[in-house]
């Protein structure tokens, strides 16, 4: 878990990098939801359970098995990016191999696709459940509420993940809920809900688990709200300081997950000074590599830009 969050915010980081030298258009970040995303991933099937992912969620689909190469060529628009062929923004995530399911800009249409795969897994008494992720924005549009209310009516094996980091753009979450928690949701719609430390990725984890054996088991949704905090501005376009206090921000970072989690791992003798050395090295040189391929990697002939389109 550790090593998928750490690259995941290593990969985060050179991108914010890049895209400040002018060298990459947009980034759309993932800091400080890493725990959330990469402990939910892991109490899944990541052979046959389906991802359906919001734009920052890089921890979900290192997880479900794409590359910082992948992400790279992504960021860099490049024709071997496997989520759209360098067509689309970075953080809209797609690999058919891997069970990650396309998603589009409009924010929470993710949702209604990920109940309608759960619907399609249970008529054809399949396996397998399906997790989908938004943050507490989404969770205010219409998306949400009819893809959870059919979810629970026909108790369909979908988990609804909502990764509350406490502001959609820049607005925050008391000028976005009437209720105290997005969890309280779930009870209008007849599943389960619950809220859960989104910087512990083994609490995470453990209710992502028995909501992902609820679903087998034939007992319908369940709704959990991973409470975190992001860390940087919207995007890479938008300026954080307009709208939220620095010392927000500064006391927010102290539960950093990649902090917080390492120190856990320190104290339980799991994470030695070697390993994690070695682990930083290793992480350093992966994203290096996949930093130098994508950027000397090819852009789509521009013939191609109607590929996909109409009759092509």
């Amino acid at each position: 878990m550790f090593r998928t969050m750490l690259l995941a915010r290593k990969i985060d980081e050179r991108m914010w990098l890049l895209n400040r030298a002018g060298k990459i258009p947009f980034v759309i970040s993932c800091q400080g939801q890493e725990a959330a995303q990469v402990g939910a991933s892991f109490a899944l099937d990541r052979e046959k359970d389906y991802a359906l992912p919001y734009y920052r969620d890089m921890g979900v689909v290192l997880a479900f098995g794409m590359t910082a190469k992948d992400l790279m060529l992504s960021g860099f628009a490049k024709a071997e990016d496997p989520n759209s062929g360098g067509r689309q923004m970075p953080g809209h995530f797609g690999q058919k191999k891997n069970r990650i399911v396309t998603g589009s800009s409009p924010v929470t249409t993710q949702v209604p696709h990920a109940v309608g795969i759960a619907l399609a897994g249970k008529m054809e008494n399949k396996d397998f459940v399906s997790l989908v992720t938004f943050g507490e924005g989404s969770s205010n549009q219409g998306d949400f509420h009819e893809g959870a209310n059919f979810a629970g009516v026909h108790k369909l094996p979908v988990i609804f993940m909502v990764e509350n980091n406490k502001y959609a753009i820049s607005v925050p979450v008391s000028k976005q809920l009437a209720c105290e928690k997005v969890s309280d949701r779930a009870i209008g719609y007849g599943m389960p809900g619950h809220t859960v430390d989104g910087n512990d990725p083994l609490a995470v984890y453990e209710v992502v688990k028995e909501a992902a054996d609820r679903g087998r088991n034939g007992e319908g949704p369940t709704l959990i709200e991973a409470v975190s905090y992001r860390l940087t501005p919207h995007s890479s376009d938008d300026d954080d300081r307009t709208y939220r206090e620095r010392g927000e921000v500064d006391e927010a970072k102290k539960k950093d997950s990649i902090f917080t989690f390492a120190q856990y791992l320190r104290d339980q003798g799991i994470l030695t000074e070697d390993k994690e050395e070695e682990l930083n090295i290793e992480l350093d040189q992966i994203v290096n590599e996949a930093t130098d391929y994508a950027e000397s990697a090819a852009y789509a002939e521009a013939e191609s830009a109607l590929h996909y389109v109409y009759e092509e």
